[in-house]
């Protein structure tokens, strides 16, 4: 069991006018919806000796997703380091496979800057609320 747990949270759609989705009226369509991670399993592996040694973090990835829902590689950064770079390096590898549906505005669909939270947690503390 080396795959981490995601908790998936978008924290900022840049694209945005206030920069966060707002709920729409009706049935018009939200003017803003960020993207939505379509992997069911987690793409990014914990490394195995920090998990043996239940090393735990977030690392805080800032992805450009096109219209088209792909992930522009060269515009990946690490916005927030987790404080231990095997982890950092970890979430990074795992970007090549996560798949997207894009972002939408106004119902089309378009590319947006976001931040995407990967955590590393042990699986016996996410299942009592990440406790420490």
């Amino acid at each position: 069991m080396r795959r981490w747990f995601w908790s998936i949270a978008i924290l900022a759609a840049c694209g945005s006018e206030t920069g966060f989705p707002q709920a729409g009226s009706g049935d018009a369509p939200p003017p803003f919806e960020p993207p939505v991670l379509l992997n069911a399993e987690s793409p990014v592996n914990y490394p195995r000796d920090m998990f043996e040694q239940q090393v735990e973090g977030v690392v805080v990835l800032r992805l450009y997703v096109t219209a088209e829902g792909n992930v522009v590689p060269e515009s990946t950064r690490i916005a927030e380091a987790s404080g231990y770079p095997e982890l950092d390096s970890a979430a990074l590898r795992g970007v090549e496979s996560m798949r997207f549906a894009p972002a939408r505005r106004n119902g089309q669909p378009v590319g947006t800057l976001f931040l995407q939270p990967v955590h590393f947690r042990q699986p016996d503390r996410a299942e009592r609320g990440g406790e420490r």
